[in-house]
C-alpha cells in the first residue's frame, strides 16, 4: 500500500492518463485475487466494502428490499454477531417481514438441526448464518445447510468474518448465494472487506448507493447503471486497501489454508484440555470440531476483571458480549472471556495463557 500511494496512486476507471491506468490494473487485479481465493466463478461477483457488516448492509437494502414483502420470513440463528441480525431487522420493520431463528443447544454450542425441515418452510425466503462463531468457536455446517436451503428455493447469505483466512471458504463448494467477509481478520487492512455474490443475483439488484463510477449515462431525470460489481461501488473506492488486501491473500495462501485451520484447531484443542483442569472454570462451545477461539468463565471472577488483570500479564484476551448479547441471553450470561488464536499463535502462549488464569485466580481467592 505504500509502494501504491507512492507510486500509483490515481482514481481507478476515470482517467486515461498512465497513473490512473495503473491503478485501475491493480485495483482490478486485486478483485481477480479476491475471486481466486474464494474460488468464485468470476471476478464480476466480488464487490468491495468496507467490511462484513457493510456487505450485510448492501445485500438487506439491495437484494432485501426488492425480495421481501410482508408476511415473508428470514430464518437466522441464535448464534449470529449482531451484524448479522440488526441490518434484517431492520428490513422486517421496513418490509413488514418477520424473524424466525434456528436454535442453539447451549449445552454443546451447536446448532439444533432437529426441526429445520419445519423452520424452512415456504414462507423463508432469507436464510443467514455464520461460518464459525466468533464467541463459541463452532464451526457449521454450511455446504449442508445451504443445500437444504436451496431445495426450497431459499437464498442464503454466509457470514464468513470468523472463516475467510482460517480455513478454505470456496463459495462453489459451500453453495451460497452471498458471503461477506472483513480486510482486518485476513492480515488486510482495516476498513476493507468483501461481498461475494452470485452474478445471477447481483444482475437483478438496484444500486445500493447512488453517485460517481456506478453509472452508466446520467441524465437530468434518469440514470442507468453499470453491471455488477461496478453498480455497487459509488463514488471513489478504498482501492489502496483492496490492494493490500490481494497481497494479504496472497500471504495466507502462500502459507496454506489448510495448514492455517489445522494449527487453530490444535491450539484451540489444547487450550481446552489445559482450561479445563482448572476449577470452578465454565467453558462454552463443543469440545470436538473448535475452531480457534475459546470462550469461559472463571467462577465468581467478572470476564472484564480476568481480562484486565491478564493485560497487566502481557496476556491480550476479549471480555464482554463479543456483539453476541442474544446469545449471551440464551447461555444465561452477560458476558464471557475469549482467547482467540491465529498461525502466529504457539503452544507456548497457549501455556502462558493457563499460567495467567492460575495467577488471576489466586489474585481473587478463587
Amino acid at each position: 500500500m505504500d509502494h501504491f500511494y507512492r507510486h500509483d496512486n490515481a482514481n481507478v476507471h476515470r482517467g486515461i492518463h498512465e497513473l490512473s491506468r495503473r491503478s485501475t490494473v491493480a485495483f482490478e487485479a486485486a478483485r481477480d485475487r479476491v475471486a481466486h481465493f474464494l474460488n468464485a466463478r468470476a471476478s464480476a461477483e466480488i464487490i468491495f466494502t468496507r467490511g462484513t457488516t457493510e456487505s450485510i448492509n448492501l445485500v438487506a437494502r439491495a437484494w432485501g428490499d426488492k425480495n421481501i414483502k410482508s408476511g415473508d420470513t428470514i430464518l437466522l440463528t441464535q448464534m449470529e454477531h449482531h451484524s448479522n441480525i440488526v441490518p434484517w431487522q431492520l428490513l422486517a420493520e421496513r418490509t413488514g417481514a418477520k424473524l424466525a431463528y434456528v436454535p442453539v443447544r447451549g449445552d454443546v454450542g451447536l446448532l439444533d438441526l432437529s426441526d429445520l425441515d419445519n423452520l424452512l418452510d415456504n414462507t423463508v425466503k432469507l436464510f443467514a448464518f455464520t461460518h464459525v462463531s466468533n464467541t463459541l468457536g463452532t464451526v457449521n455446517p454450511v455446504a449442508d445447510l445451504c443445500a437444504r436451503a436451496r431445495q426450497r428455493g431459499i437464498v442464503t447469505l454466509v457470514d464468513a468474518a470468523q472463516s475467510a483466512g482460517h480455513r478454505p471458504v470456496d463459495v462453489q463448494e459451500i453453495g451460497c448465494d452471498f458471503l461477506a467477509f472483513s480486510g482486518h481478520k485476513v492480515c488486510g487492512p482495516t476498513g476493507s472487506g468483501v461481498l461475494y455474490g452470485r452474478r445471477e443475483l447481483l444482475e437483478e439488484m438496484p444500486p445500493f448507493l447512488g453517485g460517481g463510477d456506478m453509472i452508466s449515462n446520467v441524465d437530468f431525470f434518469v440514470s442507468t447503471y453499470k453491471e455488477p460489481p461496478h453498480r455497487f461501488e459509488a463514488g471513489t473506492p478504498d482501492f489502496a486497501a483492496a490492494i493490500g488486501l490481494g497481497v494479504a491473500l496472497d500471504y495466507l495462501a502462500a502459507i496454506g489454508l489448510r495448514n492455517i485451520a489445522l494449527h487453530d484447531s490444535e491450539l484451540a484443542a489444547l487450550a481446552l484440555e489445559k482450561l479445563l483442569s482448572l476449577p470452578g472454570l465454565r467453558l462454552f462451545g463443543p469440545r470436538t470440531g473448535h475452531a480457534g477461539v475459546v470462550s469461559f468463565l472463571l467462577r465468581d471472577i467478572h470476564a472484564h476483571d480476568v481480562v484486565t488483570v491478564a493485560d497487566q500479564l502481557g496476556v491480550a484476551l476479549r471480555g464482554g458480549h463479543h456483539c453476541n448479547q442474544p446469545l449471551m441471553k440464551k447461555l444465561g450470561v452477560e458476558s464471557t472471556a475469549r482467547a482467540s488464536f491465529y498461525f502466529y499463535n504457539t503452544a507456548g502462549e497457549v501455556d502462558r495463557l493457563f499460567d495467567t488464569l492460575r495467577e488471576i485466580q489466586k489474585f481473587f481467592g478463587a
